[in-house]
């Protein structure tokens, strides 16, 4: 958020939220390394497995992480150097941005499930699924508050044409006719 943090600290905030970004990583990191872990230390009451074939986890998983893995490089190709250090200068994006305003997070994180079947543990599964859906919502909330003050009116608009996660076609297309009209 640094137009909000910006607000508080000035320039040195565009800064600042680079390298809360680089922290972020390297914790998600430490959680991927976690959840890798599990293979050989479970907890014993909560070792529930996916499947008794290991195999079924991991091809679920698969099924999962490559959809999502495409998403991401494309929103990280897109969003070039502001996916980790946000510019001021920066416009908003095109790319697979000219259909979901999310690309990141719809990429990213289902690929903890995915690797949460990979490793064959439903408590994992479960707990993966129940973290998503606690930090998505707060995580996009706070997130378009700030690119509403970054880019004002055009990202309300882009907000009602472009899905979160999910192309809304029949609107961009709406929009698109009022607009030519």
């Amino acid at each position: 958020m640094p137009v909000t943090l910006e607000e508080k600290r000035g320039e040195v905030a565009w800064d600042e939220c680079a390298r809360y970004r680089m922290i972020s990583g390297i914790l998600e990191f430490v959680m991927i390394v976690n959840l890798i872990l599990w293979i050989w230390f479970p907890i014993s009451e909560l070792n529930w497995v996916v499947h008794d074939n290991f195999v079924i986890g991991i091809i679920i998983g698969l099924c999962i992480a490559i959809p999502c893995l495409l998403i991401l490089f494309k929103g990280f190709k897109d969003a070039g150097s502001e996916t980790m250090k946000p510019s001021k200068e920066t416009l908003m994006y095109g790319g697979i941005y000219q259909y979901i305003r999310h690309p990141h997070t719809l990429g990213e994180i289902p690929l903890y499930i995915a690797l949460a079947f990979a490793v064959n543990s439903l408590f994992l599964v479960l707990w993966t699924v129940l973290y998503t859906l606690i930090t998505v919502p707060i995580i996009i909330h706070y997130e378009e508050k700030d690119l509403v003050k970054r880019f004002g009116d055009a990202y309300i608009k882009y907000q009602k044409t472009t899905g979160a996660f999910i192309p809304k076609f029949w609107k961009k297309m709406k929009y698109d006719q009022e607009s030519s009209s």
